[in-house]
């Protein structure tokens, strides 16, 4: 499993903007600190408030606009990420922070949430994926 960390400015406003995409809350863990996300079986996001982000750390918090980390999640068809990049602008995150990536084979729309930190939903075709990448040719 993988719990991503984020520390929050507005828990509540949070929880909201990650409903909205789609995590769901686990109450067992979640609190007035802290709020667990889940995305998947193996994903879940916790949401952490600054007070309690500080008590594992004494690193500052990066300002809005930073971009030291991006997470991709992977999407089922092209149609997906292009919705969740909708409803991140429709939910007080910011859509379109990059234009989207576009391959044959491949797509991806970054957005950021409310604290500034980017998601990039992506689309891989899985045949592709599979096959690896194309054969390089001598010109």
């Amino acid at each position: 499993m993988i719990f991503v960390n984020l520390p929050v400015a507005d828990l509540p406003r949070s929880m909201a903007f990650y409903d909205a995409l789609g995590f769901v809350n686990e109450p067992k863990f979640t609190d007035e600190t802290a709020a667990a996300m889940q995305w998947s079986d193996t994903i879940v996001v916790m949401l952490l408030t600054h007070a309690k982000w500080h008590q594992f750390t004494d690193r500052p918090i990066t300002s809005d606009g930073s971009s030291s980390l991006r997470l991709c999640l992977s999407l089922d068809t092209r149609d997906e990420v292009t919705e969740m990049n909708r409803l991140a602008g429709e939910h007080g995150g910011t859509a379109d922070i990059d234009p989207p990536t576009e391959y044959p084979f491949m797509m991806s729309h970054a957005f950021a949430d409310p604290d500034g930190h980017i998601w990039e939903p992506m689309w891989m075709d899985q045949a592709a994926m599979e096959a690896g990448p194309p054969a390089q040719t001598d010109a």
